[in-house]
């Protein structure tokens, strides 16, 4: 039997990564639980400390339900080594499209998400391989692919 899980981003300015991230997913903006206006109302329920709120989004989902919960937790550290875990998002298509095909889909992507603040680190293709990817960072540093 699977479990429920959601997937946690440590970061220093959560709205700003859940915008990046819901845009790059096609998530959305995960709406406070039933009864709170504002996530930052839920949290204080809870009984955290107002130094603990963040004003602003920190949870996206996805609206199909389909895909993990993401929650964005602010950390006072910054980001310092490679992710041990990150996020590839499949936009090339089929396998059986031509490779340029599906580089031009990866391109484009890539173009779409440096607008809402990603850079591109690395191209991984090799001539006379049928693989093409991007890896990126977000906002924030971490690393995620596009292939």
């Amino acid at each position: 039997m699977s479990v429920r899980y959601q997937l946690v981003i440590d970061c220093a300015d959560p709205d700003r990564q859940a915008h990046f991230w819901a845009a790059a997913l096609g998530y959305e903006l995960a709406p406070p639980p039933s009864g709170f206006a504002t996530w930052d109302d839920y949290y204080r329920d809870l009984g955290l400390p107002e130094e603990a709120l963040t004003g602003g989004a920190d949870r996206i989902s996805d609206p199909q339900g389909s895909g993990p919960a993401i929650w964005f937790h602010v950390v006072p550290d910054a980001k310092a080594v490679k992710n041990r875990l990150h996020i590839d998002i499949h936009a090339s298509g089929d396998r059986t499209d031509p490779i340029e095909t599906r580089k031009r889909r990866v391109d484009a992507e890539a173009d779409r998400l440096m607008a809402l603040g990603a850079l591109i680190t690395v191209v991984m293709y090799e001539e006379g391989i049928d693989h093409y990817a991007v890896g990126m960072k977000d906002p924030e540093g971490n690393e995620f692919d596009i292939n």
